[in-house]
């Protein structure tokens, strides 16, 4: 059930609550209302021309124009955003008509008030229609069903009960996870369902104090081993958008407890070999001898299964389930990043060697937990501000001294065993950046800034899909965390590095000709290929040359939004990214099975069969694939899972934050087109092309509340 309230001008103003329950599912949310700061009978200043029509922006209600400008004049809200996010209640044509009644040199603040809460709704109306989804992964321990203390209780459960409500995954992810929580809070924020993330923290505040840090999941088997550590990110962006420092009371504290833990118990002394410093970095290193209950079988036979040749020791065997479960705790699992020797390929997880790695992203997230620490303290207590800051400092040294790699302009994980830098790239050379810490050499030119992010280009020109192990981490693979990164790295980029345009590669040459040297550690025919469909389902984009990159366009890519002008180069990654992830989100869900009436058909029985889906209405994906935008990833040790929370919260941050740069996507067909199928892929095509970026974007957040009625996997 979705309550939605929108008060009248002349009640209090501005507050934003909201209740999530699990039992009858609930949402209660107030919008802020219209608050002048001039009586209701004055006038509006005079106002400046209207600006010239921006081509990229359809419509003539909230892109710049008569409307937009003369509301903003008028200051009925403190913050601007809030107009622009509410949906009308009327037709654009209506409210238009409504306007040109005014008499602008006359027009009062009253009149306004008037127009805006008759003809729009509250802000957000389309989160909270994602919201009535959250509500699907939204769950609360049910006290009734739960087992005795161990070991007199009539019944034993891995459970780890939680005092308030929290958000799960999806699938087979039933309980609340670490790091997956971090994504699920930026789309939770996004959604102003404050509470449900207060919530969130209040249970990882719980676990601290039981606990001593933060397990990598709700449940018991998960006691060994924790998860990428963002609680303090959590606490400092919920803090952030809500301003309620009332958390930081019980949260700073506990925040100094897990960071303890993560020094005590995961943390050794690394020497360079490159200066000679010494540094205390952390690593994933789970104290672990056995299967790991969840993968006990997965797990047993990684280490026993006589095709992989001679059998392991026990001894053998039981470091093996340790270099497993620490790969689990990475989050990353699994990824060829951290074996032995890291390499593309499927060496399978037997040489595991991520207690040996110092990884790149791991002491980032670290980094950040600190420098985050220090400004939540402020000057409520300097010296803990200060400790905090001289430690950031520190871990900033040292990746910069052992992870980056100057030449090849890419941060890469440090190796114990070899006492190097792998060569392996991966997303985690942006997490640095991300974090705030950027290397003196990408400080120095546009050029070399770039080149940081070379590979991201690459993608987008090379491959249908976001951004080749046969892990469920590497390539083809990409997740929605890995997009949040590499957006928020080109956006910590100081502006003196952004404004000049997208390079373009040399005469004959691909996007990979701007890719620096050595930074993939691949050459360009060692790139897979980007399958066609269709009748060219069998062939592959040519591997190298100006035909590999098959998606680039006059200023964009496909799936890659609309170019303009004088658009800076990060500013054209960045919308492309967007647009991208945005596409594989709308898309994928499309392929099995969702549809919105009116202006997204379902695709026919003939074409869903082909993706198991005749049944389902429309999946959102824990992982998507770079080589198709309508296809979820694939591998990894479980079946590609639909839910799914991070998901739906990257996807509402990309929509707050890029909504005006998002365009209609074009979904590929699943078959070559043919007479029966003409009818509903041109339907489909027909929404991909005629709809406005207003509309597009209300379909999804449609969708995401149509897509509850899916079959959990």
């Amino acid at each position: 059930m979705i309550m939605i309230a929108t008060p009248k001008h002349q009640r209090p103003t501005t507050t934003t609550t909201d209740f999530l329950e699990t039992s009858v599912p609930t949402l209660t949310v107030s919008t802020s209302v219209p608050s002048p700061t001039a009586p209701l009978t004055a006038t509006l200043p005079s106002q400046a021309s209207l600006p010239p029509v921006q081509p990229w922006c359809i419509g003539q209600i909230f892109c710049p124009g008569a409307v937009l400008q003369t509301v903003n004049i008028a200051q009925l809200y403190s913050d601007p955003k809030t107009f622009v996010d509410k949906p009308t209640s009327k037709s654009a044509q209506e409210v238009l008509a409504d306007f040109a009644t005014f008499n602008l040199s006359t027009v009062t603040e009253g009149d306004l008030v008037n127009f805006v809460e008759d003809d729009f709704l509250g802000e957000g109306l389309e989160l909270e229609i994602v919201n009535g989804y959250w509500t699907q992964l939204a769950r609360n321990t049910n006290q009734s069903a739960l087992c005795d203390d161990y070991p007199n209780g009539q019944c034993e459960s891995t459970l780890i009960p939680l005092n308030h409500t929290f958000i799960v995954p999806g699938g087979r992810f039933r309980e609340q996870y670490y790091w997956d929580s971090y994504w699920i809070i930026q789309g939770l924020l996004k959604s102003e369902l404050y509470s449900t993330v207060n919530a969130t923290l209040q249970n990882f505040m719980d676990e601290i104090e039981d606990f001593g840090f933060i397990p990598n999941g709700g449940r018991t088997y998960y006691l060994d081993r924790s998860q990428p550590p963002l609680f303090v990110n959590m606490v400092y962006d919920y803090v952030a958008v809500t301003n309620d420092t009332s958390v930081l009371q019980r949260a700073l504290p506990l925040a100094e407890t897990e960071l303890a833990w993560w020094a005590s118990n995961r943390t050794i002394e690394v020497t360079s070999p490159y200066t000679n410093q010494s540094y205390m970095l952390a690593r994933y290193s789970v104290n672990n001898t056995a299967p790991r209950p969840e993968s006990y079988l997965t797990d047993y036979l990684t280490a026993n299964d006589p095709t992989y040749g001679t059998p392991l020791t026990q001894q053998e065997a039981e470091a093996l389930y340790g270099e497993l479960a620490s790969g689990a705790e990475s989050g990353w699992d699994f990824t060829a990043r951290f074996e032995m020797v890291p390499q593309y390929g499927d060496p399978g997880l037997r040489t595991y060697n991520i207690r040996n790695t110092i990884p790149v992203c791991l002491n980032s997230i670290l980094y950040r937990a600190h420098t985050l620490l220090a400004e939540l303290y402020g000057d409520s207590n300097s010296t803990a501000a200060t400790t905090h800051r001289q430690t950031a400092a520190n871990i900033r040294a040292a990746i910069l001294d052992l992870m980056w790699d100057a030449g090849k302009l890419a941060f890469y994980d440090f190796n114990i065993t070899s006492k190097a830098r792998n060569s392996f790239f991966s997303v985690a050379t942006y997490y640095p950046v991300w974090a705030g810490i950027i290397p003196d050499e990408i400080l120095s030119s546009q050029a070399n800034a770039f080149g940081y992010f070379a590979s991201v280009n690459l993608v987008m020109n090379k491959y249908n899909g976001t951004d080749w192990s046969g892990q469920q981490w590497d390539a083809p693979n990409t997740w929605p965390p890995h997009q949040y990164i590499v957006l928020e790295a080109l956006n910590a980029l100081p502006s003196n590095l952004t404004t000049n345009t997208l390079p373009t590669p040399g005469s004959g040459q691909s996007a990979y000709d701007l890719v620096p040297s050595g930074q993939l550690n691949l050459t360009e025919s060692q790139l897979p290929g980007q399958p066609l469909r269709g009748a060219q389902a069998s062939e592959n984009v040519t591997a190298t040359g100006p035909g590999a990159d098959i998606n680039t366009l006059n200023g964009t890519v496909v799936n890659g939004g609309n170019s303009s002008s004088g658009e800076g180069w990060t500013a054209t990654l960045g919308r492309e990214v967007a647009n991208r992830y945005f596409t594989s989100v709308l898309c994928s869900w499309h392929a099995t099975g969702g549809s919105i009436p009116g202006l997204l058909p379902r695709l026919p029985n003939s074409e869903l069969n082909l993706t198991n889906s005749i049944n389902n209405t429309g999946n959102m994906y824990e992982k998507f694939s770079i080589l198709n935008v309508d296809s979820s990833g694939s591998g990894g040790e479980y079946t590609v899972q639909a839910g799914f929370g991070w998901t739906n919260g990257v996807l509402l941050w990309v929509a707050a934050n890029y909504g005006h740069l998002l365009v209609a996507p074009e979904c590929p067909m699943l078959v070559a087109m043919t007479t029966s199928s003409s009818t509903s892929s041109s339907g489909a095509m027909s929404f991909v092309r005629s709809s406005s970026p207003a509309t597009v974007m209300l379909a999804v957040l449609v969708s995401l509340a149509i897509s509850t009625q899916f079959t959990w996997v």
